[in-house]
């Protein structure tokens, strides 16, 4: 941490502190800027006891016993709710070790933590929107149904999706189900985004989300998981058990979604299926023939074997789960896809959950409203409805949804509005506050772009996971489709680094961005654009100069002396000397400045170091001129260049 940082917490001057610092004992070189955050937090905790108490506030704030606090939570927005001064507040989490203004975000835990020193009670707040995606609309509607007892509750196809590890044969698996290939041009190999689509099983419907396998993508596995009905977890006969194998089992248990195993690939060499039961039932996955309760399939994608078996499966399953759902109500479905169509504008996938969604219906999505204008099948051909468990692609809304978002019909047009209109206002309002919160850290601004939905939630998703105390993302702007001359006018008044994924700039903003000299990165594949903003971030960050004593050595004779430099000897008399180190000339109690020392010999030998006791004579480049019994305390120094993960 900056010693102006800690200065300006404590609201000292820089100069005051830093001879507060010295009475304390703690004596830092002048050059000296930052401190370890260890040592900076033993020093604001020192300095904040020996404070006089503040005034007390001549009003009086209400005393509050039980607050709502939402996931994050800037620290004024703390304050209020818990009727403290935000002064006293920023100090408590100083003496945490908690470094924010009052327009920065602390999160639920830390905020819990200090409303329970003031003794107050603390619940999460969680909106409508966000309890639903949690909870996961599956089950939401899954309860509405149970208490309705409605005349319209139906038997509903199985929503089901195929999740596993990326080179498990998943697209294969999808592509033997439906009888197309849609993995031939595909970058990197893995599935770009999730799709929807239905097949017939002896007359019945099952429709499949097709959910990407790479870890990079769990942001969209988990989204198909909550809207899913029946899982298939894949596994590889030959590979068995990996990662993301484990990854996808854990959201399954943890949305408790019944599912299946298909083994793939057992036609291959390599094919061991008694070692991936083993593997699974360390995960308490144990098949039917082991006496366990999990449904197993041995398939080959590739050779369409045993595919109408695992369907059969599908079916069974869905049988014994009862999936219900009442189709003559107002339809609510979940946002599986969405991307501007520069002919059509805004265009989402839906899948519909409960009720029936029909062309003129009036919806709202999150903040988004707009009329049904024209639907869609997973066929592309037009429909007038779409019943429960059916992917449709719907036209009308003002502007794109999230994906994950739900979808609700709203018979009250003008009560749907005002609630839109306050959700805008709300989101406008946090934006405001995410981009008033000044860290006094480098940051990175750039623009994304990305074909669909699915990929830019992924690269979002992806950084997300960049942590670093020294640099910062700050994306300007992000969305779906082409860069335009307005995205180049944001770049360049922000600064920004431009990052495309699948997707282009239109012809004016290819133009524009040549003529102000802003490269647009392009990628098709989502590993390598991350690694390029890590590259990025890491050309931020400035290496760090680490000093540490490592020995000292007093002056027994001076040989020569010239403008700025002087031949000395001396013996080591602690720790170790170390060729072209930094040195402080010491004489008696005062320290008269620093220098540097090299060409060290012993005899008449050149070394490198030279160990306590030992005798030897250098060069000394400095502006103190050194006298017979000074000390010269040696400071090797390490430059440390810092990488993002």
């Amino acid at each position: 941490m900056y010693i102006s940082d800690i200065a300006r917490k404590l609201r000292i001057r820089d100069k005051d502190l830093r001879q507060k610092l010295k009475g304390m004992g703690y004596n830092f070189k002048p050059r000296v800027r930052t401190l370890d955050d260890a040592t900076a937090r033993e020093i604001i905790s020192k300095l904040e006891d020996t404070k006089e108490p503040a005034k007390k506030e001549e009003e009086t704030l209400p005393t509050v016993s039980e607050v709502e606090i939402p996931e994050t939570v800037t620290v004024g927005e703390f304050a209020e709710k818990t009727g403290k001064p935000a002064s006293e507040v920023i100090q408590d989490l100083m003496k945490n070790g908690i470094m924010a203004a009052i327009n920065q975000e602390i999160d639920f835990d830390t905020a819990t933590l200090l409303a329970e020193g003031y003794g107050i009670t603390v619940k999460k707040f969680v909106d409508e929107q966000v309890q639903d995606r949690e909870k996961g609309i599956r089950q939401k509607i899954k309860d509405e149904v149970e208490k309705s007892g409605g005349k319209s509750v139906k038997m509903r196809s199985p929503v089901v999706t195929v999740m596993g590890h990326v080179d498990h044969g998943k697209t294969t698996l999808l592509d033997a189900i439906r009888d197309t290939n849609v993995t031939s041009s595909e970058s990197g190999g893995i599935t770009q985004h999730i799709g929807a689509y239905q097949v017939k099983e002896k007359g019945r419907v099952i429709t499949f989300l097709d959910t990407p396998g790479h870890e990079a993508f769990s942001a969209m596995r988990a989204r198909g998981a909550r809207v899913t009905d029946i899982a298939i977890l894949l596994v590889a006969a030959d590979d068995g058990v990996k990662p993301q194998t484990k990854e996808a089992l854990d959201l399954i248990k943890k949305e408790k979604v019944p599912f299946i195993v298909a083994i793939n690939k057992i036609d291959k060499p390599g094919a061991n299926i008694e070692r991936v039961k083993k593997e699974l039932g360390d995960l308490e996955v144990v098949p039917e023939d082991w006496g366990g309760d999990t449904v197993m399939v041995e398939v080959s994608a590739k050779k369409k074997l045993n595919i109408d078996n695992l369907l059969e499966m599908i079916l069974l399953v869905a049988d014994v789960e009862e999936l219900k759902a009442e189709f003559d109500v107002p339809a609510v479905g979940t946002i599986i896809e969405q991307h501007k169509d520069a002919r059509r504008g805004a265009t989402a996938t839906v899948l519909v959950q409960n009720g029936t969604l029909k062309v003129g219906d009036f919806v709202t999505v999150g903040g988004v409203m707009g009329t049904i204008r024209s639907m869609e099948n997973y066929q592309g051909k037009k429909v007038d409805h779409a019943k429960p468990s059916t992917p449709v692609q719907i036209l009308g809304l003002e502007s794109l949804p999230a994906v994950g978002d739900i979808l609700h019909v709203e018979e009250d047009k003008a009560k749907a509005k005002e609630k839109i209109n306050r959700l805008k206002k709300k989101a406008k309002s946090s934006k405001r506050k995410v981009d008033d919160s000044g860290k006094e850290i480098k940051k990175l601004n750039i623009l994304i772009k990305a074909d669909v939905q699915g990929s830019l939630e992924a690269i979002l998703g992806s950084l997300d996971k960049i942590e670093s105390d020294r640099v910062a993302i700050d994306v300007v702007d992000y969305g779906v489709g082409k860069i335009t001359e307005s995205d180049i006018m944001l770049v360049s008044s922000s600064n920004a680094k431009v990052y495309l994924f699948r997707t282009a700039p239109t012809s004016i903003a290819r133009v524009l961005a040549r003529d102000k000299k802003i490269i647009l990165n392009e990628y098709s594949v989502i590993y390598e654009l991350i690694d390029a903003i890590k590259t990025a971030l890491t050309e931020l960050i400035e290496p760090e100069v680490v000093e540490k004593t490592i020995g000292s050595l007093e002056i027994l004779k001076i040989f020569r002396t010239e403008k700025g430099k002087m031949i000395i000897g001396g013996k080591v008399v602690k720790g170790k000397i170390i060729k072209d180190s930094r040195v402080v000339v010491t004489r008696g109690e005062e320290e008269l400045g620093d220098g540097s020392i090299s060409n060290i010999q012993r005899g008449q030998s050149p070394v490198d170091t030279v160990a306590q006791g030992e005798e030897c004579g250098m060069k000394y480049e400095g502006k103190v001129r050194i006298k017979t019994g000074d000390i010269l305390t040696i400071i090797e120094r390490k430059v440390i260049k810092h990488t993002i993960n």
